[in-house]
């Protein structure tokens, strides 16, 4: 197969495309420049996309002895992820860029353009395994990424490859520094790879400007003020900005947003419990559901998983969860998996716009 091979510059996508090379297939490797001003993209292992891993990506190119580019993907990074991150927080919710990135990036605009240069698939280093078109959780839990891969079609899933998802990240850099990749010891990026420094609330300030609201209790007390909605997410409890503590004299957590007005609630760490979940927009890795079915929720990147029924309801589902879950954030994915025994399968995935 004709194959491109997305280079990240990190240690995961370098071994993924060594694996391919070594598969015997007729590799390609891409590097995606994302942004305009890539000299700010990376503060050590924060970030990615910056011209130090453009330039970690070629040298692994070299060692491999395959072609290399980079292509120029910053307008459509700027209006398909960042804007839309910017607009989710104004709107009171707490998206996944990532999970975005991966939905409009790598396997739309990318995968769009590879298909029409005559490649068969795309190859990336994610922590994930794909079976017969089947989308299962990585063989390493700790790294897994099927969550945030789970807003692929069917039709996209059957042009990707995800050589490392059998094998612990452990033995991935092993066998980087086998191979004599650069890679090997490069630490992995965390965090949002637009905002390297780390400072969320002031890459929106600078974006949305002040927004002053309340901060209120559950009873409605004004307990303080803020700059703006965008500073909060759903159970957040540092920064809260209050001078006093609870007449209990326990901590308080953002219990919920509401952008119009700019309130935000605030309460006991209790109150963040929530059993049922509304969800719009689903995306089903291997086909539509045709009616309600028992999985396992997740609504993390790493964690808060959950039993589940799932019901499909026109443009979205319901989730009745069979225990509950803390913290959970309208414009957070819910992803629903099916457990089996060679390794739970990504059914498919929604964007959740309320809990109860």
């Amino acid at each position: 197969m004709r194959v491109l091979a997305a280079l990240s510059g990190g240690v995961d996508s370098s071994v993924a495309a060594a694996r391919a090379v070594a598969a015997g297939h007729e590799v390609v490797g891409v590097h995606l420049a994302l942004s305009r001003t890539r000299d700010a993209l990376r503060s050590g292992s924060r970030g990615c996309c910056s011209r130090e891993d453009a330039a970690d990506a070629a040298r692994v190119a070299d060692v491999l002895g395959i072609p290399y580019y980079v292509w120029d993907l910053s307008e459509e990074f700027a209006e398909d992820v960042v804007a839309d991150f910017v607009a989710s927080y104004a709107a009171g919710e707490t998206p996944n860029p990532c999970l975005r990135c991966n939905e409009k990036i790598k396997f739309a605009a990318v995968l769009d353009k590879a298909l029409a240069l005559g490649f068969d698939a795309v190859c990336t280093g994610h922590y994930a395994r794909l079976e017969s078109g089947v989308l299962r959780r990585s063989v390493d839990q700790g790294k897994d990424q099927s969550y945030v891969l789970a807003v692929l079609r069917p039709d996209q899933l059957a042009h990707a490859m995800f050589p490392v998802g059998d094998t612990e990240k452990s033995v991935i850099r092993a066998e980087a520094a086998e191979l004599g990749l650069r890679t090997a010891a490069k630490p992995d990026s965390h965090d949002i790879c637009f905002i390297p420094d780390g400072d969320t609330r002031g890459f929106l300030r600078e974006r949305l400007g002040d927004r002053p609201g309340s901060v209120v209790d559950t009873s409605g007390e004004v307990l303080g003020t803020h700059d703006g909605v965008h500073g909060f997410t759903v159970g957040q409890r540092k920064g809260l900005g209050l001078d006093r503590p609870a007449a209990d004299g326990r901590p308080r957590y953002v219990l919920g947003i509401e952008p119009v007005s700019g309130t935000v609630t605030v309460g006991p760490d209790s109150a963040l419990a929530v059993s049922a979940i509304t969800a719009r927009s689903p995306i089903w890795c291997s086909g539509a559901p045709d009616g309600p079915f028992a999985c396992t929720v997740q609504v993390r990147a790493h964690g808060g998983i959950a039993p589940a029924e799932v019901t499909p309801v026109p443009d979205g589902v319901r989730v009745a969860l069979g225990e509950p879950l803390r913290g959970v954030a309208p414009g957070q994915a819910v992803a629903f998996y099916r457990e089996d025994p060679a390794g739970d399968v990504v059914l498919g995935s929604a964007t959740i716009t309320s809990t109860g």
